[in-house]
């Protein structure tokens, strides 16, 4: 993959941190007041014999359902129409993760999971940010020096990122810094895939072949949503969209477009007087003819500079959850409707 300029970014944080000592007490409480089930389930599986994931948020709690199947029950942490970067996780759900057969999360995205799970002891452990490459991408991403065709394959998912191995630390994003929506890039999430099925495959290796064979299938279906991407975009009047955080620097990167984000990884986070100035010179010489705005985070700021602009309005969606508003009832849906958008807003024919 060659190497992009980008702004650099701050890193990416939660706006209301949990200190690890506030995780530890957490997860004492968790243990304590889940101890009795813990001794029903302490091999990981409900009554029924299903192997119990938890996910960290939506996307991973996709991919888990899809790879598992009949096989698994997925419980996700963060609840429809929470920011998963906001997220802060109950005593309960803390010590839950002891427990559970297996956990997919993505390192760097939300502390307050990365100390939660760090404290859990658990040996199943599939950390998405180490399956795949990570990139550091600011507020600007220029995807013209990106070959879409190749697959820039991190790890193929045969090392278990698992606690006892500590196979989710050590990478790029450690420092915080690195984007981590991988999963609006369908290649990398593809690659993600295949790590998640390995790590599912150790914690239960009765059904290893059926969560192979379901990410082969999920695979293929994501190849197919790049191919509809990569044709879908070609033809257009301007590369450039502008959205309110810079959620898609790697669907930007894959399809040579260029994303401006009005602030950087964190939505919340403020732009500055200077990046508005920017972003109205962009949208001039750039023929940008929408601002992009998503359904968790405030879309004020995103409003006020297409209103100041005169340009119009539409929804981008970070896929960060799947709430009443989105526009669409799965990955697959929300990501189609996200292309339409694109399609519409860069003018193509």
């Amino acid at each position: 993959m060659s190497v992009m300029n980008v702004r650099p970014t701050r890193p990416v944080r939660s706006r209301r941190r949990i200190t690890g000592a506030a995780v530890a007490i957490a997860a004492t409480l968790g243990l304590v007041s889940l101890s009795a089930c813990s001794a029903m389930s302490s091999d990981g599986r409900t009554a029924d014999g299903k192997l119990q994931v938890i996910a960290s948020f939506y996307p991973l709690e996709f991919l888990a359902k899809e790879i598992g199947g009949d096989h698994v029950k997925v419980t996700g942490l963060t609840k429809p129409g929470v920011e998963p970067h906001d997220l802060e996780l109950t005593p309960k759900q803390t010590g839950s993760l002891a427990d559970a057969g297996a956990i997919v999360y993505l390192k760097g995205l939300q502390p307050a999971v990365d100390e939660a799970i760090k404290q859990s002891g658990n040996k199943h452990i599939a950390d998405a940010a180490s399956l795949t490459s990570l990139e550091k991408h600011g507020n600007e991403v220029d995807g013209h020096h990106h070959t879409t065709g190749d697959n820039h394959s991190g790890s193929s998912g045969d090392e278990d990122s698992s606690g006892d191995e500590h196979g989710h630390e050590g990478h790029a994003h450690e420092d915080g810094s690195a984007d981590p929506h991988i999963w609006l890039d369908p290649v990398k999430y593809a690659e993600v895939a295949k790590g998640v099925a390995t790590t599912l495959g150790k914690a239960d290796p009765d059904h290893k072949a059926d969560y192979e064979k379901n990410a082969t299938a999920l695979g293929t279906k994501l190849d197919a949503l790049n191919k509809k991407f990569a044709e879908g975009l070609k033809n257009r009047a301007s590369d450039t969209f502008i959205t309110t955080h810079a959620a898609f620097g790697y669907l930007a990167e894959r399809y040579g477009l260029t994303e401006e984000a009005i602030s950087g990884v964190d939505p919340e986070s403020e732009p500055s007087a200077a990046r508005m100035k920017d972003l109205h010179k962009l949208a001039e010489d750039h023929h940008v003819s929408t601002v992009f705005f998503e359904t968790l985070a405030n879309p004020a700021t995103a409003k006020t500079l297409a209103k100041d602009l005169k340009l119009k309005t539409d929804v981008l969606d970070p896929l960060e959850g799947i709430t009443d508003d989105s526009r669409g009832h799965d990955y697959f849906e929300v990501m189609e409707s996200n292309l339409a958008a694109l399609r519409k807003a860069l003018g193509t024919k």
